[in-house]
């Protein structure tokens, strides 16, 4: 009789490590799922950010010549002549002045999508990171279940499951991230 209620109690055992087993493996793949759309998020975050750079020194080369071209305009306003040459200076002038507002435009634009891209990946290190913890405390249960069937202790066990309760907390804050509010 003693040796059927033992029996019993491994076969609990067995069914909660396999279990837990099942959060681990689930916790690690989406762990991995949510690590790779970080790294890709943080990639095209700084896609972004290049191409921001880029229309940047566009746009600053712009404004260099709008600002030469209405120094020069000045200079040839305060002589008084050429006012053919002045209304090219002008159209000159206006052409620069909207392609200058045209990056500038553009930069917001791009700004706006690489910050988009970082709040992303910060939230999927939100989520990898949960999952990543809910895979140790799953795995120390793992390993205590084990060594609870090994010597037959039952207390081991009991351990066994609170840490194995805390892995399943993570693994669920993993997908809803109720713990990092």
């Amino acid at each position: 009789m003693a040796e059927g209620k033992n029996e019993r109690w491994t076969n609990y055992l067995a069914i909660t490590t396999i279990l837990i087993a099942v959060c681990a493996t689930l916790s690690t793949f989406k762990g991995g799922g949510y690590s790779t759309k970080s790294l890709m998020n943080q990639s095209l975050a700084s896609d972004q950010w290049a191409y921001y750079q880029s229309k940047g020194i566009k746009s600053y080369i712009f404004e260099a010549q709008l600002d030469n071209m209405t120094f020069q305009k000045s200079i040839l306003d305060q002589s008084g002549k050429g006012e053919i040459t002045q209304k090219q200076y002008q159209l000159q002038i206006e052409s620069l002045s909207k392609k200058v507002k045209k990056y500038s435009d553009e930069k917001k634009e791009i700004q706006k999508k690489a910050v988009d891209f970082e709040k992303v990946r910060d939230e999927c290190k939100l989520h990898s990171g949960a999952f990543g913890i809910a895979v140790i405390f799953l795995q120390v249960s793992i390993l205590l279940s084990s060594i609870s069937a090994l010597t037959k202790r039952k207390y081991i066990w009991f351990l066994s499951l609170i840490v194995g309760l805390a892995g399943v907390i993570y693994f669920f804050d993993g997908f809803f991230l109720f713990l990092h509010i």
